[in-house]
């Protein structure tokens, strides 16, 4: 039985899911511009920096031209990387799953430079750098 209510709760997100997010309608590779094309049946269409996009990061032009569709158009499957992107997060502006972002912005916040920073930095410095862990006890 609860397989049954499993099954009818996942078909019922799958009509939402349909009724609010455009479907794949093809995708290509285009070399002149570097990125993943994803033509969508609203008639828009995407342009990804694949470079960004989780388990697409070292993709060559080769494995991503062997992409395929899934059947409810909100998938695309790379066979050649075995990766998977989900359409609607990417609209959404989600390159990955939460882990994956959380890395990429605290990465991206490591790097920021600034004026606070910088002097926070200088003055962590002057006093020793970080303090040392207190001992468990």
């Amino acid at each position: 039985m609860a397989k049954t209510d499993e099954l009818r709760r996942a078909e019922a997100v799958a009509r939402e899911r349909q009724a609010h997010f455009p479907r794949v309608t093809g995708v290509h590779y285009s070399p002149e511009l570097d990125r993943l094309v994803v033509d969508l049946s609203s008639g828009l269409g995407l342009l990804v920096n694949y470079r960004e996009a989780q388990g697409l990061e070292s993709a060559t032009p080769e494995d991503l031209r062997e992409v395929e569709v899934s059947p409810s158009g909100f998938g695309l499957h790379f066979p050649r990387l075995d990766a998977d992107v989900y359409v609607p997060a990417l609209i959404e502006g989600r390159l990955g799953s939460a882990a994956y972002m959380a890395a990429k912005l605290g990465a991206e916040g490591g790097r920021a430079r600034s004026t606070e920073k910088t002097n926070a930095a200088r003055q962590n410095g002057r006093l020793g750098g970080r303090p040392r862990k207190a001992a468990a006890g």
